[in-house]
C-alpha cells in the first residue's frame, strides 16, 4: 500500500480490542470480512445485478417467501419501519402498536411523527404480548389499519409469539408489520404461512454482517395499498424499490455493495452448514448455554419463562449492583457485552448471542462473568 501510514493511523483507532457479545453491530464471520475487501465496481453492472438477485432469491428461500417481494434497502432497519407507515397507513389513520420494550416505543414514535395515530397495547419489561389481549384490543379498536409487533425485543430479550399474534390480527383483517431487526436470522420466519405484510431487519444483527443494509419483505396486499398511497416520500418509496428490482435488478439509490456481498456469503454458509434448521438450532444452543450459565451464577433472566430470545439475553443484576458496573468490569477483561437499555437500564445488562462466535468463546465469557459478579458482590458487601 502506498499510503500504509494512513491505514495504520486509522487502524490504531478502530482495531479490535474485545470479544463481542453485543446487541449489534456484532462480530462478523472471517469470510464476510474477506469478501467485503473486494474492489468496487458499478452497481448498475451485470456483475452487481447478478449478486443482488442471487441474494434476494436466497433470502426468499430462508424467509419462506413465495408471494410478495424481498427488497434490499441502503439503510438501517428503522428506515423500513418508517417506510411501513408512510407506504401502508393512510395519513391520520390508526395503528395498534404493541410495546414490550424500547423498540416497540420507537415504532410508536415513528407512527406519530409521520402523522398517524398510535393505539397502544403495552406490557411491563420482560413480558410478551398475549394473543387474547391483542384480540381484545382489536375488538375495542376496529378502525385500526395495521398492527405492529416487535418479534424480538432487543432491550428485554423477549421473543413474542409471532405466529399466534399474526393469526389474531388476520382474524380482524389487519395488516401485520413486524420489527424483526434482532430476530431475522436467529428466529424462524415463515412469511407466507404466517400471513405477514411487512417484515424488516438489519445486516448487523443475527446475520453477522456490518451495518448499512436493511432487508424488507412486503406482501402483495401491502404493495397494492402502497401503490395508491399519496406522499409516501422518495427514498423509502417501496413500489419504487420493487420497480428497480424488476427492471434494473438493483436499487433506486446506490446500495451498500460490500454488505450485500457479505450477506450473500452468510446465506451460503447457512446452506453449507446444513440449511436453515441447522443454523437456527445453533442459535438456540447458544442461547440455552448462556441462560443456563448465568442461572448457575444465581442471576435471573428478565424475560418471562417460555418467551426467551434466541439472539439476546437481558440478565438481572444482583441487588446493589448496576448493569453498567458489570459491563465496564467485563470490558476490562476484553469482553464487550451490552448495557441495559430503556427503563430497565439500571437493573440489567445484556449478552448478545449474534454473529460470529464459538462455543469456546461463550464458555470463556461465562467464566469471566462469574468472576466479575463475585468480585462486585464482595465490593458491595
Amino acid at each position: 500500500m502506498e499510503y500504509e501510514e494512513a491505514f495504520r493511523e486509522v487502524y490504531e483507532m478502530v482495531k479490535p480490542k474485545y470479544k463481542l457479545f453485543t446487541a449489534g453491530p456484532v462480530a462478523c464471520f472471517p469470510e464476510v470480512l474477506e469478501i467485503m475487501k473486494v474492489q468496487m465496481f458499478s452497481h448498475r453492472s451485470k456483475e452487481y445485478r447478478k449478486i443482488h438477485v442471487d441474494t434476494v432469491e436466497r433470502l426468499r428461500d430462508f424467509l419462506e417467501v413465495k408471494k410478495g417481494e424481498v427488497l434490499l434497502v441502503p439503510s438501517s432497519g428503522t428506515g423500513i419501519m418508517e417506510a411501513s407507515i408512510r407506504n401502508g397507513v393512510t395519513k391520520g389513520g390508526k395503528v395498534l402498536v404493541t410495546i414490550i420494550g424500547a423498540f416497540g416505543k420507537r415504532y410508536k414514535e415513528v407512527v406519530e411523527t409521520n402523522g398517524r395515530k398510535a393505539v397502544v397495547l403495552e406490557y411491563e419489561p420482560g413480558k410478551a404480548v398475549k394473543p387474547e389481549d391483542l384480540d381484545d384490543a382489536l375488538r375495542k379498536n376496529p378502525d385500526v389499519e395495521a398492527v405492529t409487533i416487535t418479534y424480538n425485543e432487543t432491550s428485554t430479550g423477549v421473543l413474542n409469539p409471532l405466529p399466534e399474534l399474526a393469526k389474531v390480527a388476520k382474524e380482524h383483517d389487519k395488516l401485520v408489520f413486524v420489527d424483526a431487526v434482532s430476530a431475522m436470522g436467529g428466529a424462524d420466519i415463515k412469511f407466507d404461512k404466517w400471513e405477514l405484510d411487512v417484515v424488516f431487519s438489519s445486516s448487523q444483527k443475527a446475520f453477522g454482517v456490518p451495518p448499512g443494509l436493511a432487508i424488507g419483505v412486503f406482501s402483495e396486499r401491502f404493495l397494492e395499498i402502497a401503490e395508491k398511497m399519496p406522499e409516501r416520500g422518495w427514498y423509502f418509496d417501496i413500489p419504487l424499490y420493487v420497480k428497480y428490482l424488476k427492471e434494473k435488478e438493483s436499487t433506486p439509490s446506490t446500495p451498500p455493495m460490500p454488505q450485500v456481498f457479505g450477506l450473500n456469503v452468510v446465506l451460503r454458509i447457512i446452506e453449507k452448514m446444513g440449511g436453515k434448521e441447522k443454523w437456527l438450532e445453533m442459535y438456540q444452543k447458544r442461547a440455552e448455554m448462556i441462560r443456563e450459565g448465568v442461572k448457575e451464577m444465581g442471576l435471573g433472566i428478565l424475560a418471562e419463562e417460555g418467551y426467551e430470545s434466541p439472539t439476546i439475553t437481558a440478565v438481572l443484576t444482583p441487588k446493589g449492583i448496576k448493569g453498567d458496573e458489570v459491563y465496564e468490569a467485563m470490558r476490562k477483561r476484553g469482553f464487550e457485552l451490552a448495557k441495559g437499555y430503556g427503563s430497565v437500564k439500571e437493573i440489567t445488562f445484556r449478552i448478545g448471542h449474534m454473529g460470529y462466535m464459538t462455543f469456546d468463546d461463550i464458555r470463556e465469557m461465562l467464566d469471566n462473568l462469574r468472576e466479575v459478579i463475585n468480585e462486585l458482590k464482595k465490593q458491595k458487601a
